[in-house]
């Protein structure tokens, strides 16, 4: 299905627009994140317990959050989930502390000791450990520096080593940006956030193969047009299918978004942010940044001719 009949936008053309403007978000995104010492971690890897729970009559935030600080929990978060009588909690783990699978029962019974009177149903309890916590959060940097590896080796073989190097710094475009978003609205990244992350590498990373490889059958057959020509002429018999695929990816992620509840909110939203820009990075970053690479082999190879 052709939803563009024969387009010719001249994306190389945009390409130091693009970069600028990329460039920007990538050191937005950094500053963002260091203001905020880093992205905020959730208690998959720092450790700590989340109690989601319905009360009746509804009590003031700060009335939770000061019965928990009377009981000596430090780093103590409430916030209203889904409806305004349903609260999620969370408590950090304390630096040295007896792991117990009980953690979260505990906090729970000393929230109805300093909140009598007041009806507490639990509906979700979570309790990680802080030596698990470390341990997730190195197999999470593990998981997605693998990942990056692995992607330079496969597109090297397939294609050549500059293709790869394109295409990983495209996803850590993405990858960036997504972390300069949460930083922004101050949302946490989890296990289901990481698994967004290497969805979004996925996503991201096919739409560029795909350019890709049009690129490589165009460099065969369009031999007398120059190399900026091919690659617009790639991408652009590529858009068609690249706006159909992720505008339904976006649907669906939208979806979930809004239908999905709460829990996944966050997990849905890093989707839906993560196929713009993966999108966006397929058409004006990876495949420009072929173009500056050539151009600038050219340029050294005439200066060095010159100079000799």
């Amino acid at each position: 299905m052709e939803f563009f009949k024969n387009p010719s936008i001249n994306f190389v053309g945009a390409m130091k627009p693009a970069f600028t403007l990329s460039t920007a978000l990538v050191i937005i995104s950094a500053v963002l994140m260091l203001i905020h010492g880093g992205p905020r971690l959730s208690i998959d890897f720092t450790g700590g317990s989340v109690l989601q729970v319905k009360m009746a009559p509804v009590p003031e935030v700060q009335n939770i959050r000061s019965a928990l600080e009377g009981k000596g929990y430090a780093g103590v978060q409430v916030t209203e989930f889904g409806s305004a009588d349903e609260f999620l909690i969370t408590v950090a783990a304390p630096e040295q502390t007896v792991e117990t699978l009980d953690a979260a029962q505990v906090l729970l019974n000393d929230l109805r000791a300093e909140l009598p009177g007041t009806e507490i149903e639990l509906r979700r309890e979570e309790s990680v450990g802080p030596k698990i916590g470390g341990e997730l959060r190195t197999a999470a940097a593990n998981s997605i520096v693998a990942a990056l590896s692995l992607i330079v080796l496969y597109i090297t073989f397939r294609f050549v080593f500059r293709y790869g190097i394109a295409a990983i710094m495209a996803l850590v475009h993405d990858v960036t940006l997504t972390l300069g978003i949460f930083s922004l609205l101050n949302l946490e990244i989890s296990l289901s956030i990481i698994a967004a992350f290497l969805t979004i590498i996925g996503y991201s990373l096919n739409d560029t193969i795909v350019v890709f490889d049009r690129i490589r059958e165009n460099m065969k057959l369009r031999r007398k047009e120059s190399y900026r020509e091919v690659i617009n002429r790639s991408i652009n018999e590529c858009l068609s299918r690249t706006v159909l695929t992720s505008v339904t990816t976006f649907i669906v992620a939208v979806v979930l978004y809004v239908l999905g509840g709460p829990v996944i909110h966050d997990f849905a939203f890093a989707l839906c942010f993560g196929v713009i820009v993966g999108t966006y990075s397929s058409m004006f970053i990876a495949s420009p940044i072929l173009v500056w690479w050539s151009e600038r082999r050219l340029a050294d190879k005439k200066r060095m001719a010159t100079d000799m």
